[in-house]
């Protein structure tokens, strides 16, 4: 059976999708930060002023499905992306020490985790606001088409 013979609208499922990436990233962060004791550099607290957000304005977006809210979590994305990709670049040491925001207190290049040995939380950071850009994007261009 067809999506729209069941009632389900395609733009509101990407708009999910990108609710659920926004929910499972903040859920990720919190995870790492209260159950795996691992202490938020500044640029991830940034990175999370992005994030949480998010979750609700996707939300409320969902219930009725309102197209406005891409002009609010587009650009509160594109910020978190910003600041998750120079964080990447940090991480990745292309960016001197003389240039990192975390002089004092947690070190922004903290090796936590790499899973399947690439991926860092800074990584999962970049990757996770990319998939909401992405999907942003696309539902922008479908509804004013």
């Amino acid at each position: 059976m067809a999506d729209s013979a069941r009632g389900l609208d395609p733009n509101w499922t990407l708009l999910f999708s990108a609710w659920f990436i926004a929910c499972t990233s903040t859920l990720g962060s919190l995870f790492f930060s209260y159950v795996m004791d691992f202490a938020p550099c500044v640029l991830c607290w940034y990175q999370r002023i992005c994030m949480f957000p998010l979750v609700v304005i996707l939300a409320r977006g969902l219930f009725p499905f309102d197209r406005s809210v891409i002009k609010y979590a587009l650009p509160l994305a594109g910020v978190g992306w910003l600041l998750a990709a120079y964080h990447n670049l940090l991480h990745a040491g292309w960016i001197p020490a003389d240039m990192q925001p975390c002089a004092k207190g947690v070190s922004c290049t903290e090796e936590y985790i790499e899973l399947f040995g690439l991926l860092s939380i800074p990584a999962l950071a970049l990757l996770s606001f990319t998939a909401q850009i992405s999907i942003l994007i696309v539902l922008k261009r479908r509804i004013t088409e």
